[in-house]
């Protein structure tokens, strides 16, 4: 072994030693650094916009960007939490002391069923009245003291979440103001064919953007418009029937029926009936039609996948990385697919896309 490539190999174990160290001490804070990042990808051309109306002066611009993003995005997400937190609490409050009676509810839909399906349920011992009480009594206190623990642990943590957030906004504000010199500084670095590095660059940025600001979008205006019809129809917690049908609208195939038809179903099935035609018409031509139509707008094909790969990875990132994975999720697997096909050929002839600049 002559010395230089000994030299080259101690310096390539400096660098890969180096690296891990370096993610190691990152990862308390993975998810301000991973959202600062996204937000800078999907404001990054509104700070070009700013740049050209206040003639170059950038630390301007990205100040201003900053203030749009904090106010449209980051804002209502805090507003939204604390809200959440109230009304959640409530609501087991309020199952745990009766308030709210889950049995006399599960025995009205249960009387309606035909009898086959009555003496199934009584043979699994939820077909009586006292029975299934104390068994959701029993679930009210576990939940209570489950959403009890959660909310000290929520407190304990408060000073991480706060430092988390700010170092969000300071990381934000940098990579708004110099994100294309450090992403041409990355791509310098990877060894790789040019014409690889853009395609797996304007990957990323597509699915990064199509999941925040398109995916994140429907699922706002789903969850919002589900909320609404919910409170107006008298639901109780329409806040957090809302936020649930939020997040499942982020999953392909689920989407938020899965919340609000089972309730217009009820209310059919109990002589609500204006409720529950009400409810059916404006899930399927209101919320139902927000997919139909704005996901195409904001998403389009943004993301090149299947549905049933998006669901896979959106749950698969959730269950690792928590809430960010729903963005994750996917962009591993874009990038898995992306990589797979450079390796097999499929990409040989690439032609970068005409709304992604040339000098990014």
């Amino acid at each position: 072994m002559n010395e230089t490539s000994l030299q080259r190999k101690t310096l390539l174990l400096l660098l890969a030693l180096v690296t891990i160290a370096f993610i190691w001490i990152l990862l308390p804070f993975y998810g301000a650094i991973f959202w600062a990042v996204a937000l800078g990808i999907l404001f990054a051309p509104l700070q070009r916009k700013f740049v050209l109306k206040l003639s170059g002066r950038r630390n301007l611009a990205t100040f201003s960007t900053l203030g749009v993003c904090t106010v449209i995005a980051i804002l209502p997400v805090i507003i939204t939490t604390v809200l959440l937190v109230q009304e959640v609490a409530m609501l087991y409050k309020d199952v745990e002391s009766g308030k709210i009676n889950v049995a006399r509810y599960v025995m009205q839909f249960k009387d309606i069923l035909p009898p086959t399906v009555q003496d199934w349920l009584d043979r699994l011992g939820v077909g009586n009245i006292d029975g299934l009480s104390e068994k959701i009594s029993k679930g009210a206190l576990e939940g209570s003291q489950f959403f009890a623990t959660q909310v000290f642990s929520f407190g304990q943590s408060t000073f991480e979440l706060v430092v988390s957030f700010f170092i969000m906004l300071y990381l934000l504000y940098f990579f708004i103001r110099d994100g294309q010199q450090m992403v041409r500084m990355i791509r310098n670095a990877v060894p790789m064919a040019e014409q690889h590095k853009r395609l797996l660059q304007i990957k990323l940025r597509r699915v990064v953007r199509a999941s925040v600001k398109g995916n994140l979008a429907v699922a706002v205006t789903q969850g919002a418009l589900g909320g609404l019809i919910f409170w107006l129809l008298g639901i109780h917690s329409s806040l957090f029937w809302a936020v649930l049908m939020m997040f499942l609208s982020l999953l392909p195939a689920v989407g938020a029926g899965i919340v609000w038809a089972p309730v217009a179903i009820y209310f059919l099935v109990t002589g609500m009936i204006w409720e529950g035609v009400v409810l059916a018409l404006y899930g399927v031509f209101v919320i139902g039609m927000v997919d139909n139509v704005l996901r195409p707008i904001m998403v389009g094909k943004d993301t090149k996948m299947p549905d049933f790969l998006i669901l896979i990875s959106t749950l698969g990132g959730m269950a690792i990385f928590g809430l960010n994975g729903f963005v994750i999720g996917p962009l591993i697997a874009a990038l898995f697919l992306s990589s797979w096909g450079l390796f097999s050929g499929t990409h040989r002839k690439v032609r970068l896309p005409a709304d992604i600049p040339r000098n990014d």
